[in-house]
């Protein structure tokens, strides 16, 4: 795929999407940052080399394809796309807002799905490609609490996987990283002292796996891995 390597995170923040973002232009990728807005993203591209920050609705198709041809035009063809966006809806059965429920899907699986269209065509015309998405254990255990962020993750579990399926014969790699844990961000641990030190996990390690998956070679490709706390066993 030669020496422009180019990186999509779809859904920066403060967690995950920033350490992603820095670990790949690390590696030395042209790196891309979707978010709704750019409040936190444009200081970020400021500071890394080959980066940028564009404005993007991952739930409209319209705003999706737009965003994808301009990094395309800007940054080159897309070898990575890391896909981080997710809501965080709360609520158990009587109370979860019915709106939330379905914006919820429609970041976790929808924009999945849009930015998949949008990468797929360049990746297999260039011999391969890799995809990325960032799941959660509620995708396979949900909890009084989580009806609805559980039955998104789930769905995107699902198309993960059938997306997979379609596009590993095209040397395109897809993966799901289950990130099994809180994010040790600040103000975590006090929100939740009742936790020990082994339930939160660096952004900065969540970054290195993704990373990891992102570069392993066909006859080691693997489809799902979990990241855990401390180094634990994947």
């Amino acid at each position: 795929m030669g020496n422009n390597k180019v990186c999509v995170v779809a859904g920066v923040g403060s967690g995950n999407g920033s350490a992603l973002a820095r670990r790949f232009a690390q590696e030395g990728y042209a790196v891309a940052m979707l978010a709704r807005t750019t409040t936190t993203t444009a200081p970020l591209a400021a500071e890394l080399p080959r980066a940028r920050a564009y404005a993007c609705d991952v739930t409209d198709s319209a705003s999706v394809a737009a965003t994808f041809a301009a990094i395309a035009a800007e940054l080159g063809p897309v070898t990575t796309l890391v896909y981080n966006a997710a809501l965080a809806a709360w609520g158990n059965i009587a109370d979860t807002d019915l709106a939330a429920f379905q914006a919820s899907f429609q970041v976790s699986a929808l924009g999945l799905l849009l930015a998949t269209r949008c990468v797929a065509p360049s990746m297999q015309a260039a011999g391969g490609g890799n995809i990325v998405v960032i799941g959660s254990p509620a995708s396979r255990r949900g909890a009084a609490g989580s009806v609805a962020f559980a039955a998104a993750k789930a769905a995107q579990r699902g198309l993960t996987e059938s997306i997979a399926r379609e596009l590993w014969p095209k040397q395109i790699h897809v993966a799901l990283l289950v990130v099994d844990g809180v994010l040790d961000l600040p103000g975590a641990r006090s929100r939740m002292p009742d936790k020990p030190d082994a339930f939160f996990i660096a952004a900065e390690a969540v970054a290195e796996r993704v990373v990891h998956l992102a570069q392993q070679p066909r006859s080691a490709w693997s489809f799902e891995v979990e990241a855990r706390p401390f180094g634990a066993a994947w």
